[in-house]
């Protein structure tokens, strides 16, 4: 698996570093990767890369750039709560609309393109589906589903405005999104007019997926990356 490189987007606001991995052969489509609050971190890469052995050209923003784009270790959640703090909704779009334009400049046609994200990218993921113009979204462990965040509103009153199909992957031991939440967000999800889906495991708490953080829950992870893999390929390789 090819190591993701280091790249830079062009966007309204200027450079936006960021990291991207490509596949062998044409891509089947290209993929957004969206950071958790720790920054452009080996995790979000290795998610690039995985997501390249897949058949897609990926590429993640580092959304901490404008604050020295910082990486933080995951035992450093008091320095990462901060950075995160002062990131704003014009901001993550534009730098995410950015990213999306460097898909389309490497060949990527405009429907082919869709975005995973974790943690905080789990919640700009959805956001990003019903503003931007892109094909497939989906959530890790997003958080505000009742409390906005970064300036946008919150998620569960989103929901229903989804222009893209998505997909929610929640763990039922995460103390910081309730079961409850999450039941709420796919009631509103399904009032789109795209399709959705939201899977909870039983087992998981936040940040399951990754491999970095003793949260990692590998039975979830699989099923999780599974699932992810297979809605790209229904809604992007079409």
């Amino acid at each position: 698996m090819a190591p993701a490189r280091d790249v830079t987007f062009d966007g309204p606001g200027g450079p936006v570093p960021g990291a991207a991995a490509a596949p062998e052969g044409k891509p089947k489509g290209g993929v957004v990767v969206v950071q958790e609050a720790f920054g452009l971190t080996g995790h979000i890469r290795n998610v690039c890369s995985r997501l390249a052995e897949a058949g897609y050209l990926a590429a993640a923003p580092a959304l901490f750039h404008r604050q020295g784009a910082p990486v933080l270790g995951y035992d450093e959640i008091d320095k990462a709560m901060p950075v995160m703090g002062t990131l704003r909704a014009d901001e993550i779009l534009s730098d995410v609309s950015a990213t999306v334009a460097y898909l389309e400049a490497e060949g990527v046609p405009s429907g082919k393109i869709g975005i995973v994200g974790f943690c905080m990218g789990g919640t700009i993921a959805l956001v990003a589906a019903t503003e931007l113009p892109l094909a497939a979204s989906v959530t890790y462990y997003g958080g505000g589903v009742e409390q906005g965040r970064f300036g946008f509103a919150p998620l569960a009153e989103l929901a229903p405005g989804l222009r893209a199909p998505w997909l929610g992957l929640f763990g039922d031991q995460d103390a910081s999104i309730p079961v409850d939440q999450v039941e709420r967000l796919r009631s509103e999800a399904a009032k789109a007019t795209v399709p959705t889906e939201v899977v909870r495991y039983p087992d998981a708490g936040h940040g399951f997926n990754c491999d970095d953080r003793s949260a990692f829950e590998p039975a979830s992870a699989a099923d999780a990356w599974a699932r992810t893999t297979a809605f790209f390929d229904r809604h992007l390789d079409a």
